[in-house]
């Protein structure tokens, strides 16, 4: 084609933000993702700015540049404006707290304490969750994520949402889960166990990250098994957050033991990958049989501890990929390390468990560079988890024999077949 390109004006929205997430190694039109709402922006300076540096890797002078810079920027504004609109009209629908008596106390966290309750009109246990003096955003987003993912595959079920007349103290009312701990639970697991556990919290992010939604605090704490009835839930999502492209996140979050190195790092752009690194270290303490897999005393600690099994020269590309530095010091504490293979892991105590197909599905979700790890569906679809695929197309099976219904992988039969 000869002559000036001809300019094409967006149609519709929809087609902006399919070119908002340019791939700089390819040409114009590539699209991967959504335009980001915002929290971090504010104002048409710094959405302008936001947009231009996205596009670094083009030409300034170029026709196509200046028009996508403009408009772009104007749906930025606009976006902004939509994100703080969305919390200033979602309205929560309280519940009777009398409805509910507390029997006693289960466990305490930094912004909670929770309850094993009574719904007194049905005669139905429940676990109450009361939350402690938090900015109202925060209950707000917590409530939002989780009426959006109500039904989701072992996702923990949202039943009512209460507060004291008084004190205006906010309580979430869920399912009640007969969980065993994992300290007592872990230790006994068979291969099958192992397959069938990580599994089913795969069908729990799977869902979320459909959904848009990051738990970012993936811990063995936060996943609760009733093992008689084989039913896993995927509980606590007070730290959950929506996902928008290229928004910058708290790097405050997880717990220590199952932190994401871009958390370590301050890289604020962070996804849905964060979720799959966290199980990643759950999955390798169990294969391992090694409860923290990465045991650090701090967060600089921790990734050290991280860098001696994934090895430093990776850690350092991962660092100049994103345009990252440590400091000085934490430089020297991190060391110089080779990679280890995670065959050296292998004991007596844990072959059973870490086989060819365990170590070849952990060696992509423990990934520094989280652009790289594998996604929760595409780990369900690794061979690792055939039998399990294979035990739920046999239930399937069965119920549609029997005219019956099968709650696909949270049967009784599921786990005993597979183990």
């Amino acid at each position: 084609m000869h002559g000036s390109p001809k300019l094409v004006q967006p149609a519709c929205l929809g087609f902006l933000l399919s070119l908002f997430h340019l791939d700089s190694s390819s040409s114009w039109g590539t699209s991967r993702s959504r335009f980001p709402p915002d929290s971090v922006l504010h104002g048409r300076a710094t959405c302008e700015s936001f947009v231009r540096n996205k596009l670094h890797n083009y030409p300034t002078g170029d026709a196509r540049t200046t028009t996508f810079v403009r408009v772009a920027t104007t749906t930025c504004q606009a976006t902004q404006a939509l994100d703080k609109a969305r919390w200033r009209v979602f309205v929560v629908r309280w519940g009777n707290q009398d409805d509910y008596e507390v029997v006693r106390k289960v466990g305490r966290g930094k912004y909670s304490d929770v309850f094993e309750g009574v719904n007194v009109l049905k005669d139905e246990k429940c676990v109450i969750k009361i939350l402690k003096p938090v900015k109202r955003k925060k209950i707000k987003r917590e409530i939002k994520i989780l009426q959006s993912l109500c039904g989701g595959t072992n996702v923990i079920q949202l039943k009512d949402i209460c507060r004291d007349p008084q004190s205006k103290v906010p309580s979430l009312i869920f399912e009640y889960i007969n969980n065993r701990d994992f300290k007592a639970l872990f230790p006994t697991f068979t291969s099958g166990d192992v397959r069938y556990y990580i599994y089913e919290v795969l069908k729990a992010l799977e869902y979320a990250h459909s959904n848009g939604v990051m738990h970012r605090d993936v811990k063995p704490q936060n996943i609760v098994v009733d093992y008689e009835k084989k039913k896993l839930r995927l509980i606590d999502w007070g730290l959950a957050e929506f996902y928008f492209p290229h928004k910058e996140y708290n790097v405050r979050v997880a717990s220590r033991y199952f932190k994401g190195p871009e958390l370590l790092v301050d890289l604020q752009d962070y996804d849905y990958s964060l979720d799959m690194w966290s199980l990643g270290c759950m999955f390798a303490g169990m294969i391992f049989r090694k409860e923290p897999f990465f045991h650090g005393h701090d967060n600089q600690d921790q990734l050290v501890k991280i860098a001696r099994v994934l090895g430093t020269d990776d850690l350092q590309d991962y660092l100049t990929k994103y345009g990252l530095q440590l400091d000085q010091n934490f430089r020297a504490m991190v060391g110089s390390h080779p990679k280890r293979s995670w065959e050296s892991f292998i004991r007596e105590e844990n072959q059973h468990l870490a086989t060819p197909d365990a170590l070849d599905l952990l060696s992509r979700m423990l990934v520094y560079d989280h652009q790289k790890r594998i996604t929760a569906r595409q780990a369900m679809a690794h061979h690792f988890f055939a039998t399990v695929r294979e035990t739920e197309a046999k239930a399937r099976e069965l119920g549609r024999a029997g005219n019956g219904t099968t709650e696909t992988g949270s049967g009784s039969d599921a786990m005993s077949i597979v183990s």
